[in-house]
């Protein structure tokens, strides 16, 4: 049983095969390619714009969709998340799509359940089907053309999960990658750092800001996020008219993480990842559901 839980889980092969079919898939058109089938949603985090995506996604491509409430599911009665796998695995789904804010719980459900699992991001570890969608944004502005292109992730490294992903998917296609972000935000990893975002700024052809993961801090890492904006916000006085590209994995911190002037900005691409992840994530579902 193949299940997506990181982006090891696909060769580069894969992935540009992937690539291939997403890119068909741009043209937003009904297929009916999983009609008969099902995919489950449960989303044990908040999220609108990961859960709508795969589900636009799974119907776009003719699959019925459960959506699990987690807020009125047994498991906020006291179930154990695998009598919940269990349960859901009983209604025999083709595929089920989890988030959830301990890292590991998809790699977990996996053993439990029949159908592959996609993990929609699960705690600081992983968000597989972003990176995939930030690398096809990436390669479609750059007509495929990345190997030697250099990348600024910026912000909240150490506790973002898309960057985690990114850390591991990037490179495999040549890019080159550079942190910035201030030290208590800075993972230990080896690769290039700096704290200074405008030291790197000239050198890079895309910036791929991240949201402040407020919610993981176990205390507060500063007085206010504007603090935080002064030095990393991304901003039309930094980028100037240089030609690069923007990504943010969404939601954005307005005029924290990119500025309102810089997010009506053509080279801005937040509107095209969420166009490119249905695209992307119609891929991954049909692989994996054709597959099994």
């Amino acid at each position: 049983m193949r299940h997506l839980i990181t982006t090891k889980d696909f060769s580069n092969d894969e992935i540009l095969a992937l690539f291939k079919e997403a890119k068909e898939f741009l043209d937003e058109k009904p297929r009916t390619f999983l009609e008969g089938k099902s995919v489950t949603t449960i989303f044990f985090e908040n999220s609108t714009r990961t859960q709508s995506s795969f589900e636009t996604a799974a119907r776009r491509l003719g699959a019925k969709v459960l959506k699990l409430d987690v807020s009125r599911s047994s498991s906020s009665k006291g179930e154990t998340l695998f009598d919940t796998a269990a349960n859901l695995d009983a209604m025999a789904p083709n595929a089920i799509v989890v988030r959830h804010k301990n890292s590991g719980v998809p790699h977990t459900l996996a053993n439990y359940t029949h159908c592959p699992i996609v993990n929609g991001g699960d705690g600081k570890h992983a968000h597989p089907t972003q990176a995939l969608l930030d690398l096809f944004t990436i390669m479609e502005h750059f007509d495929y053309n990345i190997k030697g292109k250099k990348i600024a992730i910026v912000g909240d490294i150490k506790n973002s999960r898309v960057a985690a992903s990114n850390l591991e998917l990037l490179p495999r296609f040549g890019i080159d990658i550079t942190l910035v972000a201030p030290p208590h935000f800075m993972p230990n990893y080896p690769i290039n750092k700096t704290n200074k975002l405008k030291e790197v700024i000239e050198d890079i052809d895309i910036i791929m800001s991240l949201r402040t993961q407020t919610e993981r801090h176990n205390i507060p890492t500063y007085a206010s996020l504007k603090d935080y904006a002064n030095d990393f916000c991304i901003s039309k006085n930094l980028i100037k008219d240089k030609n690069l590209i923007i990504l943010h994995p969404g939601p954005v911190h307005r005029n924290i993480d990119i500025s309102d002037e810089v997010m009506a900005d053509k080279r801005c691409k937040v509107l095209t990842q969420v166009k490119n992840g249905v695209a992307i994530r119609m891929a991954v579902l049909k692989k994996l559901i054709l597959e099994s």
